[in-house]
C-alpha cells in the first residue's frame, strides 16, 4: 500500500548513521527555545488556563499577558544566573508591544528566531500567497529591529501548510524547528534547495506537558531532568540534540519557576560533558561537517 507522503526526507535509522561530535568535543547539544508570544484581544487563538467564555476572554488573555509583563523577566533572571544562552522564538508583534523585552534579550546576545506575527493565528490555513506575505512581514519586522533577518523559523502552533518549507527556504531561512521527528538535525527537501530541520521538543515542552496533559510543576521538571540524563547516556553512541521549549506565561509562574530552576541547574552542572547552545549554532556546526554525514545532505550552507 502506498500511503501519501510529504517527500521531505527519507527514512534513516539513528543507529545506522555516520558519527560526529559537537563543538568542544561534546556528544549532546542542549538548546532552550524561549517563546515570546503576543495575542489579539477579543479574537483569535490562544492557550487557555480555563475554558474560555464569550469574547473578550479577559481571563485567558490576561493569563497569557502576564508572561510578557512578569514571567519573561523572571526567566531572564534565571538564564542569567545559570549563564545559559537561549534561542528566542519571537512573534513579530512583540516588537511593537514589548520592545524593552526584546532589547533585554538583544543585550544578552540571545539568538532571535522567527515565530510568525502572532500566536493568535495559524499560517497553515492560509493560501500560498497569504502565507508568503506572513513570513515576509514577520521577517522584515525582525530584521528592522535586529539589523539582520532571522535564520530560523518556528511556526505559530507549529502549523504548516504543504508548502511552508518551500516558502521558508525561498525567504532565505536556513533552518526550521517545526519538524520533531528526530534527535539529530536532518536536511529537508524543498523546491528551492535543502532546509535543515533542527529537533524541537514536544515532550520537554511546557505547552503539551502542562496545558494539554495537565502535568504538575514537579512532573515537568522531572521530564526535563530524565530526558537529559537518558539522552546524555544515549549520546555515547550517537551525537544528539535535546531541546527544551519554554513559555514565560507558563513556567515563569513562581511555583513552576522554582522547579524549573532546579532542572536547569542539574543540566548546567554538566557543562563539562555537554554543549549548551542555540539552534543557529547547531545549524552552523552541521554545516561545518564534511558533506554526506547528515541524512539528506545536499546542502548549500
Amino acid at each position: 500500500m502506498n500511503l501519501p507522503t510529504h517527500e521531505r526526507y527519507d527514512y534513516a535509522a539513528i543507529t545506522e548513521r555516520a558519527d560526529y561530535v559537537w563543538p568542544i568535543g561534546a556528544r549532546l547539544a542542549v538548546s532552550i527555545g524561549f517563546n515570546l508570544e503576543h495575542f489579539a484581544f477579543g479574537e483569535g487563538l490562544g492557550a487557555e488556563l480555563a475554558p474560555g467564555g464569550p469574547q473578550p476572554d479577559v481571563l485567558n488573555y490576561a493569563w497569557r499577558d502576564w508572561g510578557n509583563r512578569v514571567g519573561a523577566w523572571r526567566m531572564i533572571e534565571l538564564l542569567d544566573s545559570l549563564r545559559l544562552p537561549a534561542s528566542v522564538l519571537v512573534n513579530s508583534a512583540m516588537y511593537q508591544y514589548a520592545p524593552s523585552l526584546l532589547a533585554a534579550h538583544r543585550a544578552r546576545g540571545d539568538e532571535i528566531v522567527g515565530h510568525g506575527r502572532t500566536n493568535a493565528e495559524r499560517q497553515s490555513v492560509l493560501d500560498e500567497a497569504a502565507e508568503r506575505d506572513l513570513i515576509a512581514e514577520a521577517t522584515a519586522t525582525i530584521a528592522a529591529h535586529e539589523g539582520a533577518p532571522p535564520r530560523g523559523w518556528l511556526s505559530p502552533w507549529i502549523a504548516e501548510s504543504r508548502v511552508t518549507p518551500d516558502l521558508l527556504k525561498e525567504a532565505g531561512y536556513a533552518y526550521t524547528l517545526n519538524w520533531c521527528m528526530d534527535d539529530q538535525p536532518v536536511w529537508l527537501r524543498t523546491r528551492a534547495g535543502p532546509l535543515l530541520a533542527i529537533p524541537f521538543p514536544q515532550e520537554a515542552n511546557d505547552i503539551p506537558s502542562i496545558v494539554a496533559r495537565k502535568d504538575g510543576a514537579a512532573e515537568f521538571a522531572a521530564i526535563i531532568v530524565d530526558t537529559f540524563d537518558e539522552m546524555l547516556e544515549q549520546s555515547a553512541r550517537q551525537p544528539l540534540v535535546m531541546g527544551i521549549a519554554l513559555h514565560p506565561y507558563i513556567v515563569g509562574r513562581p511555583h513552576r519557576l522554582r522547579h524549573l530552576r532546579s532542572a536547569l541547574a542539574h543540566i548546567a552542572a554538566r557543562r563539562d560533558r555537554i554543549w549548551f547552545t542555540t539552534a543557529g549554532a547547531i545549524h552552523d556546526a552541521i554545516c561545518a561537517l564534511p558533506p554526506g554525514i547528515v541524512p539528506g545532505d545536499s546542502r548549500l550552507c
